[in-house]
């Protein structure tokens, strides 16, 4: 198991780790970046394998994710003439956390999403890879881009958003939830678990009625990963993050949100996501000024790690909607990724 950095101390460049089924894509440049409040953030960055470069692909996670468990997708992007920006928000991954126990996921606001995403544009990005910039936002990662398209702060040029979180359905009675979550946090619990909560990460439960992929060596490798990262695929959320996340999905109600948001979105909807409504993703995606949307049947939570037949008909709509600059590749980048 990853030893993660205890509370407090210097920040370090936690290496990409393998594991048998999920190999490191070769080529793979590693860094550390600054955050405007003094966070550290792991990044890791690919030039094309094609010999024709699309532009840059920045990945952007949802809730307790780790870059290696985007290796398979790294290698789909590159294929396709893509640089490759890969990061862990703060709180998760081989990224710094506030809190002293590394398996919480915690935030106190979804506005310190904004300083990440910020740090990863002017440090990886700007002026150092290739335009036209896309993001690939999964989950927790497109609510925050929606955000960021909506208030004029988002890097991208276009946008695709998988399942995302615009309204939870794996909570009863949200309402109640919310209220309750808030209260807590009144309270000064904030940093707690939420209740039942624990440091399990949920890619390392059973595959029997799990919420993310009915794809069994998909759903195997990912839990593989996990273990091998340990506390970098954090368990449960702690009180604080999910009266943040309450707070953020509440913006999503009002019906004039998506007609401000300018930036062109492909929004992809899980057809049988036991964790984000497909309805309400729907309602959203179908008043979006600049927007289309596609649901895929069967598909669980996490469409880039379903079974084959999904991710034939996603790539299919990505390729659709992501279109590239078509710049051929210098000579010495050529060899580089021959």
């Amino acid at each position: 198991m990853r030893r993660m950095p205890e509370f407090g101390e210097p920040a370090v460049t936690v290496p990409l780790l393998a594991t048998p089924d999920n190999p490191i894509p070769p080529g793979a440049v590693l860094q550390t970046v600054r955050t405007a409040d003094g966070l550290s953030l792991r990044v890791a960055t690919w030039a094309p394998t094609a010999r024709v470069v699309q532009g840059t692909v920045c990945l952007v996670q949802g809730r307790a994710e780790f870059i290696e468990k985007y290796f398979e997708t790294v290698a789909d992007l590159r294929g396709r003439g893509f640089h490759v920006v890969a990061f862990d928000w703060r709180g998760q991954g081989g990224s710094d956390r506030t809190v002293e126990d590394p398996h919480k996921g915690h935030v106190d606001d979804f506005s310190e999403y904004r300083l990440d995403l910020a740090a990863v544009e002017a440090q990886v990005m700007e002026g150092r890879l290739p335009r036209p910039f896309f993001g690939l936002a999964h989950s927790m990662g497109g609510a925050v881009c929606l955000t960021a398209a909506r208030e004029g702060w988002l890097p991208f040029s276009r946008l695709v958003v998988l399942a995302p979180m615009v309204a939870i359905c794996m909570i009863r009675r949200p309402k109640a939830a919310m209220r309750l979550a808030a209260f807590l946090r009144a309270l000064g619990l904030g940093r707690r678990y939420v209740p039942g909560g624990s440091a399990v990460s949920i890619a390392t439960k059973p595959f029997p009625n799990n919420r993310l992929t009915a794809d069994p060596v998909r759903y195997a490798r990912n839990a593989a990963a996990a273990l091998a990262v340990g506390a970098g695929a954090v368990g449960d959320p702690t009180i604080g993050w999910l009266a943040a996340a309450f707070r953020a999905m509440r913006r999503f109600e009002d019906p004039r949100y998506p007609l401000s948001i300018r930036v062109p979105v492909l929004v992809v909807a899980a057809g049988a996501d036991p964790v984000c409504s497909t309805p309400a993703v729907e309602r959203f995606a179908a008043r979006l000024a600049a927007g289309h949307t596609i649901t895929l049947r069967g598909a669980r939570h996490e469409i880039l790690m379903e079974r084959e037949a999904v991710r034939e008909q996603f790539w299919a709509a990505f390729d659709a909607f992501v279109p590239g600059s078509a710049t051929p590749v210098a000579g010495e980048e050529r060899a580089a990724v021959a």
